[in-house]
C-alpha cells in the first residue's frame, strides 16, 4: 500500500486504503495531536480512541473540540 505522510489525511489516498490501513494513518495523525496535550499518555489514549469507529475518529481530526472532550472520555477511562 502507498505510503501516506501522517499530515496529509486527503480523501482519496483514505478511500483507497484498507480499513487497517485507514486506522494506522489515522491513528497515526490522532496520536500526534493528542501528543499535543497528553505527552506522558499519548500512546494509551490514542488506543482507547483507536476503537472508535473511523468515521468518529476523522470527525475527531477535523474537531478540536471534540478531540478535546474524547481525550477527558480517554482519560477517565485510563483512570478507573
Amino acid at each position: 500500500s502507498p505510503a501516506v505522510a501522517a499530515d496529509q489525511l486527503c480523501p482519496a489516498a483514505l478511500a483507497s486504503a484498507t480499513p487497517e490501513d485507514q486506522k494506522n494513518i489515522i491513528g497515526n495523525r490522532l496520536y500526534s495531536l493528542v501528543h499535543q496535550t497528553q505527552p506522558e499518555l499519548a500512546g494509551k489514549i490514542t488506543g482507547v480512541l483507536l476503537e472508535l469507529d473511523n468515521s468518529e475518529l476523522l470527525h475527531l481530526l477535523e474537531s478540536s473540540e471534540a478531540l478535546g472532550a474524547t481525550i477527558q472520555e480517554a482519560l477517565q477511562v485510563l483512570e478507573a
